[in-house]
């Protein structure tokens, strides 16, 4: 101990004594967010982590071949929402008249967000315009998964409709 005025002085304080436990809290700071983050990812994540890539790819030439039919028959498909917010369907054939008489079921399903899928199973309220069974109740974007069988053949697609 030092001696001023025949006192005795207080010994200063280097601040790098506290170096080691500014990065140990600092450290700490890091592994509690990553946590925090790593936990969150896991617990919020609303999408299938499964093995459908694999699954699909081992029965490519059956999907191709599927497509290649598909794409021989020519439909299209116009999805929309309604006033009451059921998704409509309209099927034409190759020449553009309305397609009667096809049997059309599709999942609805969120693209972002919680995936709670819905099945709609649509009737023909007129030649052509088939409507579906199940209102849509939360605003936003929804992807309609379509099949549809007319004549002994089918088709599938996909749409993304608006609820408003």
């Amino acid at each position: 101990m030092r001696r001023h005025n025949g006192m005795a002085a207080r010994p200063t304080r280097n601040p790098w004594l506290f170096f080691p436990w500014f990065l140990a809290v600092a450290m700490g700071v890091v592994i509690v967010v990553n946590c925090f983050m790593a936990w969150s990812a896991l617990h919020t994540f609303p999408g299938n982590a499964g093995s459908d890539g694999f699954d699909l790819s081992n029965h490519y030439d059956t999907i191709i071949e599927r497509m290649k039919q598909e794409a021989g028959l020519d439909w299209a498909v116009q999805a929309d929402v309604d006033q009451a917010g059921h998704p409509v369907v309209v099927l034409y054939d190759r020449s553009g008249t309305a397609l009667g008489g096809a049997e059309i079921e599709a999942t609805a399903q969120r693209p972002l967000g919680d995936r709670h899928a819905r099945q709609v199973h649509f009737t023909e309220v007129s030649s052509g315009h088939y409507r579906g069974d199940v209102a849509l109740d939360e605003q936003g974007q929804w992807e309609l998964e379509i099949w549809a069988t007319a004549d002994g053949k089918q088709f599938s697609t996909t749409r993304r409709i608006m609820a408003r």
